[in-house]
């Protein structure tokens, strides 16, 4: 496989929900994370080729960063064992100098 990464993914033991930034809706969970993307589980697969403006909340919050903000596209996405819950692989597209700041802080503490 191709593997085109600039920066290596992390498993994280903690606890990373994704939601969309607009409608609030729970996107799934981080299962691993980079500076420049992130795999995610989630209940239903999500739609490839989509892009979403997301929220990131980091459960525990680590040096109080709660929550991240960033645009990222879906580049693919697979159905699970049950074909009801799914992975997805997302490529950050969007990520303001704060937010990625504190991307860096959550990076070092996993």
């Amino acid at each position: 496989m191709d593997d085109r990464r600039q920066h290596s993914r992390h498993a994280t033991e903690l606890h990373i929900e994704v939601f969309d930034l607009h409608s609030g809706r729970r996107l799934g969970r981080v299962v691993d994370l980079s500076a420049d993307g992130f795999m995610l589980f989630s209940e239903s697969p999500l739609e490839n080729d989509s892009v979403w403006e997301c929220r990131l909340t980091v459960e525990p919050p680590v040096d109080d960063i709660h929550e991240i903000r960033l645009g990222a596209d879906c580049l693919w996405s697979r159905p699970g064992a049950n074909n009801q819950n799914g992975w997805s692989g997302f490529h950050i597209i969007d990520l303001a100098d704060e937010q990625a700041s504190a991307l860096e802080v959550v990076l070092q503490h996993i």
